[in-house]
């Protein structure tokens, strides 16, 4: 019988949308769902821990990877660089594993593009105006990285026809939900379970 497949579900917001929390919470609710860790090359931030949050790498180490074919996506953002790594990914699906991915609009379109499957969703912002509220609220960015993180912001939010779904996230607990509501109406879908219906007609003992 054909071993049920695991589902990649692939979110990308402005930074600053509040999509780290919604996964955080997501996997509160979801705890099969197993984060797939990006390689970055920019610096940690407060509580990020290498191999948790992210794999920290240099630069000459990162392109190194990019070179050798290692990653299934890349992007540059924010003059940093962000890669998934490509053969994991493909051994946790086949193994029926759920993969959750934290990356951007560019990376997004690669993933799709090199691994032609996954459940794409944009999370938005209530509105600009919000958002440079929440950037600002953040402490982390002086004010030339949070006009430059707007400028993007609305570029990203230009390109969210790409995605197969759309949620605002203007209510944390409302905007989960509905996330969670996704993953469990795609993991309905055939392609993730095609042996179910030799397993049902298989006669019982």
């Amino acid at each position: 019988m054909t071993k049920s497949k695991g589902l990649l579900i692939v979110l990308s917001a402005p930074s600053g949308t509040g999509k780290s929390t919604l996964i955080k919470l997501l996997r509160q609710k979801m705890p099969n769902l197993t984060f797939s860790i990006s390689y970055t090359t920019r610096q940690p931030r407060p509580g990020e821990i290498n191999g948790k949050d992210y794999f920290f790498v240099s630069l000459s180490e990162f392109l190194r990877l990019k070179e050798q074919g290692f990653f299934a996506e890349w992007a540059k953002v924010h003059n940093n660089y962000y890669g998934t790594p490509k053969e994991s990914v493909l051994k946790s699906l086949e193994q029926g594993k759920d993969l959750l991915f934290d990356i951007d609009i560019q990376g997004a379109k690669q993933l799709k593009s090199s691994l032609n499957q996954g459940t794409y969703v944009f999370i938005f912002p209530p509105s600009l105006q919000e958002l440079k509220k929440r950037l600002q609220k953040r402490g982390t960015d002086d004010p030339s990285v949070i006009a430059l993180r707007l400028e993007n912001a609305k570029k990203e939010i230009e390109s969210a026809s790409f995605f197969d779904y759309w949620i605002v996230n203007d209510d944390l607990e409302d905007a989960t939900n509905k996330l969670q509501s996704i993953v469990i109406a795609e993991k309905l879908k055939p392609f993730y379970n095609p042996g179910l219906p030799q397993k049902i007609l298989q006669p019982t003992t």
